[in-house]
């Protein structure tokens, strides 16, 4: 019997090895492609369980569900104070900032930075554009549907954007059970000879493709919403001049919880229907908000046009390229462990603002559990990752999202956890 028991001793101090080296290769995955191929019969969905681990977070559910963008706190950390903003007891006081723009409570020195940035990444064109702020891009979004859809109309106006679409499109749209606008699902799939808005959102949320509308009616009207065509996610290639376009601090830089969000609209009738939309919701938008945001957006923008003034410290959008860029490498060498997921690819462009050959690289992953597993979400739920399922974006629940933006902490977690699942169901 102690030899029965010396080699149970050595097997498990083989597995423990292995475990640990799956646990520890890290970056070294890096660059490998995910093989083609068929999936083996898949094991136990309990058979992660059997496996330890000595960290902090191993009993832990992660969340991975929402778009926190917690990556960021570590990059303005090592801003220091360049971004702090001291405000006075009497500053902001009025409701008003502007009485002379259209959009009244929008703090000069906010519009000023958002056209500096936009001109300095080249990603949007500012010139003949009305700003219209709102407490995220959200507002701004109702705000435009309010602006668009007539209000004697016998019926409420569609609004469509292809599957997959943004998984808040149809909760916002149907939360008021609005009289002026409905909701009619996949763009691809409508096909009603009837006024229109069509949601264009590129890079998309959640698949990352770059999008262009899909429906060819002639009574349609188009909404872009560019929230991550920022360049650490996707080149930029092309400035995009569309009549209404959405942008969110949240994605741009990582302050979601400023609430701040920015329109930039070409007709002056809808940028006044959109602000008389903001004024009656919320009677304008917080201006320490404002104030807090043009600090940080013209910080962004000094980095690279007043680089003596920052000491050697990497630029914004080039320590955003460079997380998202080593993220991904991690996820697609996880995934490429075994044949249980698979990812989409996304085409190389050259970007005009950095000059980097790249491809989209977006802040969600659109993740599938391959032939044996048909419930992605419950499947990496049973192993303690909480991601969205794609039945909330209008496509299969063999699709789940995957926020890619979280606490490194947490987002290397995700990758040692997704990275034994390989492992162990590849076989």
């Amino acid at each position: 019997m102690p030899g029965i028991k010396h080699l149970l001793i050595i097997s498990i101090a083989i597995n423990a090895g292995l475990v640990l080296k799956f646990l520890h290769d890290g970056d070294e995955w890096a660059g490998r492609s995910v093989p083609k191929g068929v999936l083996p019969e898949a094991k136990p969905a309990n058979g992660l369980q059997t496996l330890s681990r000595a960290t902090d977070m191993q009993d832990q559910y992660i969340n991975l569900d929402h778009g926190d963008p917690t990556m960021y706190e570590t990059y303005w950390k090592q801003m220091g104070d360049k971004t702090t903003l001291v405000l006075s007891g009497w500053q902001s006081i009025s409701y008003f900032s502007d009485t002379k723009n259209i959009c009244w409570f929008l703090e000069p020195g906010f519009a000023n930075a958002v056209t500096r940035l936009h001109n300095l990444v080249g990603n949007a064109q500012t010139g003949n554009y009305h700003i219209v702020v709102g407490t995220g891009s959200t507002q701004l979004f109702q705000a435009a549907l309010y602006a668009l859809c007539p209000s004697n109309a016998p019926q409420p106006m569609s609004i469509v954007s292809a599957a997959p679409f943004y998984s808040s499109y149809p909760l916002i749209i149907d939360c008021l059970k609005s009289g002026l606008y409905k909701w009619k699902g996949d763009a691809s799939k409508f096909n009603k000879d009837e006024p229109y808005i069509e949601l264009v959102t590129s890079p998309n949320n959640p698949d990352g493709s770059i999008r262009q509308a899909v429906v060819n009616g002639s009574g349609g009207i188009l909404v872009h919403d560019l929230a991550y065509y920022w360049p650490q996610y996707t080149p930029i290639s092309f400035q995009a001049d569309h009549d209404i376009m959405l942008f969110t601090l949240s994605k741009c830089t990582g302050h979601a919880g400023i609430r701040i969000g920015w329109a930039l609209v070409k007709d002056k009738e809808v940028a006044k229907k959109m602000t008389k939309f903001i004024e009656i919701s919320s009677i304008g938008v917080s201006k320490d908000s404002q104030l807090r945001a043009a600090k940080i957006l013209d910080v962004i923008a000094d980095t690279y046009e007043h680089t003596q003034k920052f000491d050697k410290a990497t630029p914004f959008f080039h320590y955003g390229y460079n997380e998202m860029a080593k993220r991904w490498r991690q996820l697609r060498s996880a995934v490429s462990k075994g044949q249980t997921f698979s990812l989409p690819d996304f085409p190389v462009e050259k970007c005009n603002f950095s000059g980097q050959t790249f491809g989209t690289q977006p802040a969600f992953a659109w993740l599938k559990c391959e032939k044996a597993v048909d419930d992605c979400a419950s499947f990496l739920r049973k192993h303690k990752i909480l991601t969205r399922s794609g039945t909330h974006f209008g496509s299969s629940e063999k699709y789940v999202r995957i926020s890619l933006i979280s606490h490194q902490e947490e987002y290397g977690e995700f990758i040692q956890r997704l990275s034994l699942i390989s492992c162990v169901y590849a076989t």
